[in-house]
């Protein structure tokens, strides 16, 4: 590729055909098939993005028969990994009629920071802030005076020393409740509100010195590390309702098996990340389905699984002599308004289906299907193993990749419906039932 200038300021045409033009292996496949026929639709994902010139379609699948606290949901989930829908809607069948997944909404706080540096007496610091903290607030009023209506606004703010950290660092930190929105845009807003007041303030503070009158403010944004805005949700019966595996295993081992599976992913940081990978399979699906950040969900959520200073599992397996008690804490910073989850059309779907749920309620269905998604693949691991279910799922995709007809497509699910299936198998299977 050549070095270009102003490709921003190009039409979508002319995008196109300059890409088309650095390429050495013929030119793009027609991207214009992906566009939206209704060219007002297509605007609306332009406008979402930079140097847009089509669409990327990934699958929106539902999974049904989701009892979250005795409530039935039909869960839209966005991945292409052929497995998870099937595994977590298998999952919330298995505890359909075993009460199901219960939640409860232990916090809902986020926070934001104005990061500083201050040379100077930190009493004096200490001071001016608890003398200006009513100030700070209120001169963040025209700003939250909405999000106060609804509930929300700022909770707090507090001076926090970072000095053993960093030479001469502090921080000014805000709680928020922002109620249905993510709010990430209201956040950063009342922060760079309070950054520009710590210089007004500082600069009129007669104690300070005009050294401590000159803070440095280095920058004002939320985190998206949120332990404060945190769910949990559990599924538990007697182990004797779990039922027999197969002949070989009683409900009695399968449940000890599961608890040693999970007690592994808490010590070992190999198996944690491939564990968490699984939780986030079912997370990041219904994130994406209703228009939120799936980004920020999973750095959070990695920060969270360390938080004691290793890596480990999220969830948790409780087994007492004849009960089972299986549960996910984690933190879900998410909205219900604002954003995509106003814009995009099929995340204002995903909401509908979903009954138009608060965040809180958003928050314990997607944690649900993170620990529906846990429980599945352990469920398959520590019997069948995981690849005899996922290989059957990719069947399909291999049968595409390898360019079979139909008829071989039916063969082939007929072949393998008992055997173990790789991509080295259909190959072969297809070489020995050439196209007729």
């Amino acid at each position: 590729m050549k070095f270009i200038s102003g490709f921003s300021k190009l039409t979508k045409e002319e995008k196109i055909k300059w890409l088309e033009s650095q390429i050495n292996e013929g030119n793009l496949i027609d991207i214009k098939r992906f566009w939206h026929d209704d060219e007002q639709e297509q605007k609306v994902f332009d406008d979402f993005s930079e140097n847009t010139i089509s669409n990327f379609i990934f699958p929106y699948s539902i999974a049904p028969n989701f009892s979250i606290d005795n409530k039935i949901y039909s869960v839209p989930m966005v991945i292409e990994e052929s497995s998870v829908v099937a595994a977590a809607s298998k999952s919330a069948k298995f505890w359909l009629d075993k009460g199901g997944f219960n939640t409860k909404i232990v916090s809902t706080t986020k926070v934001g920071h104005v990061h500083f540096m201050y040379n100077g007496d930190k009493e004096k610091l200490s001071n001016f802030f608890n003398l200006n903290k009513v100030k700070f607030l209120d001169a963040v009023k025209d700003i939250t005076k909405n999000m106060e209506k609804r509930g929300g606004g700022v909770k707090d703010i507090r001076l926090v020393d970072k000095t053993k950290a960093l030479d001469n660092y502090y921080q000014l930190e805000a709680s928020f409740e922002t109620c249905d929105a993510m709010g990430a845009n209201f956040i950063n807003s009342v922060l760079e509100e309070f950054a520009s007041c710590l210089n007004i303030f500082s600069k009129d503070y007669h104690s300070f010195n005009e050294q401590e009158k000159n803070i440095e403010v280095i920058m004002s944004i939320l985190t998206n590390y949120t332990p404060e805005c945190l769910v949990r949700v559990w599924v538990e019966c007697p182990i004797q309702s779990l039922g027999s595996v197969d002949d070989s295993m009683s409900a009695y081992d399968f449940a000890h098996k599961f608890k040693r599976a999970v007690e592994i992913a808490k010590v070992d940081v190999n198996r944690a990340v491939t564990h968490n990978k699984g939780i986030f399979n079912g997370i990041d699906a219904v994130v994406l389905a209703t228009g939120n950040d799936f980004r920020a969900i999973e750095a959070c959520g990695h920060a969270y699984a360390a938080k004691d200073g290793q890596y480990r599992g999220l969830s948790n397996c409780h087994v007492s002599e004849d009960h089972f008690k299986f549960e996910l804490e984690i933190p879900l910073a998410l909205g219900t308004v604002g954003g995509l989850t106003s814009l995009h059309p099929m995340a204002k779907t995903s909401l509908k289906l979903l009954g138009q749920p608060s965040a809180q309620e958003l928050m314990k269905i997607v944690a649900c299907v993170g620990l529906a998604q846990n429980f599945g693949a352990l469920r398959s691991l520590v019997t069948t193993g995981i690849q005899k279910g996922h290989m059957k799922m990719h069947l399909l995709n291999i049968l595409n990749q390898l360019e079979a007809n139909k008829q071989q497509i039916e063969m082939a699910k007929s072949h393998f419906e008992n055997r173990t299936v790789s991509f080295s198998a259909v190959r072969e299977f297809l070489e020995d039932n050439p196209i007729q």
